[in-house]
């Protein structure tokens, strides 16, 4: 068996940190164009991997994501951006992929985390009805989409109409709603909780505890790991942001 792999002494293994692209600017300021809102970067633009001016539809929207800049250290760590890199997408992918992004909402809704229910434990049962049959009563209510529940792994064959009240929301919203409802959607595994927190329903926290219901039952259980509670804590924020996003669009565009 060969010996593993050792490094000489005296030698560095490069971190994930020193991997990072170094911070460039200084000052980071909200700009007011004719109708949108740049974030400026020592005067300069920021452009999204397109090369894309960062062109934001309220004043609020370019405040979050300036704020992400200007917390940045030394390095600039794109995970720690959410609302930065939700904006890039809904510019850069979104107008040619609209079709394909609404389509993947309506999946998601077929399967939907909400309808599939656990036989057991009872703690968990009843943890699950408290929590997410309102969301299915909310479906109802505001979309005019009654979604069904079950138990088990079985496919569940939900009804055509309220999958077609999904697309039809999801299909009205602009480039920006529509990027954060289908981010939502995916990090939830849920087109009605994103629905939800489209709508302002809830918010980005409930969304995390509605979304992870079965996680904390399990840590409740058994205790949490390192890796779990990093998972969780990353969620938490993309969530969190994502709720911040969906107020900041709708803030009044003013100068």
């Amino acid at each position: 068996m060969s010996e593993p792999y050792q490094t000489k002494p005296g030698v560095k293994i490069p971190s994930h940190e020193s991997s990072l692209p170094k911070r460039f600017y200084k000052a980071v300021d909200v700009v007011a164009l004719d109708e949108s809102f740049a974030v400026h970067l020592d005067g300069r633009p920021v452009k999204s991997p397109a090369k894309r001016t960062l062109a934001l539809p309220t004043r609020a929207l370019a405040e979050l994501v300036a704020s992400e800049w200007e917390a940045q250290g030394e390095r600039i760590n794109a995970p720690t951006m959410p609302a930065t890199r939700l904006c890039f997408v809904a510019l850069d992918l979104i107008p040619d992929a609209r079709s394909a992004t609404v389509a993947e909402v309506t999946k998601y809704a077929s399967t939907d985390l909400v309808c599939f229910r656990a036989p057991e434990p009872p703690e968990l049962t009843a943890s699950q009805a408290a929590a997410w049959d309102p969301v299915l009563a909310w479906a109802e209510d505001s979309l005019g989409a009654h979604f069904v529940a079950a138990t088990g792994l079985m496919p569940i064959h939900q009804d055509p109409v309220a999958l077609q009240r999904v697309m039809q929301r999801a299909g009205e919203l602009d480039d920006w709603r529509l990027t954060t409802l289908a981010h939502v959607t995916a990090v939830c595994g849920s087109a009605l909780l994103a629905l939800q927190l489209l709508d302002g329903k809830i918010d980005g926290e409930q969304a995390f505890a509605l979304s992870t219901l079965d996680e904390h039952f399990q840590i409740s259980q058994w205790g949490e790991d390192h890796e779990a509670a990093d998972r969780l804590a990353r969620l938490r924020t993309e969530l969190v942001t994502m709720g911040e996003v969906l107020r900041a669009l709708d803030a009044a565009p003013a100068a």
